[in-house]
């Protein structure tokens, strides 16, 4: 079974004023957390039609409407895992 969780991202603006970069050079939807991007999921939907639904109502509230373009559905596989291979921690530059 496919779900579609529904994700939102606000992007921080820079300190020195430029505009932040909302996607790349093909129309993806780019973020970066460490630069104070962030995050949040609205809802898993059993259908994409219904995470679109929820797209247009929450284009209509606070926050979201100041970037209503910024809307991520990304459908994953129940009981698929994730991460199989584990991960490795780099050290901080400092």
């Amino acid at each position: 079974m496919i779900v579609y969780l529904l994700w939102h991202i606000r992007h921080a603006p820079f300190l020195d004023g430029r505009p932040s970069e909302h996607r790349d050079e093909h129309g993806e939807l780019i973020w970066d957390e460490e630069d104070g991007d962030d995050l949040k999921i609205l809802g898993a939907y059993s259908t994409e039609q219904k995470a679109q639904a929820r797209i247009t109502s929450a284009r209509e509230l606070p926050g979201f409407r100041d970037e209503p373009d910024c809307f991520l559905i990304d459908a994953y596989t129940l009981d698929e895992d994730r991460w199989a291979e584990g991960f490795s921690t780099l050290p901080a530059d400092d």
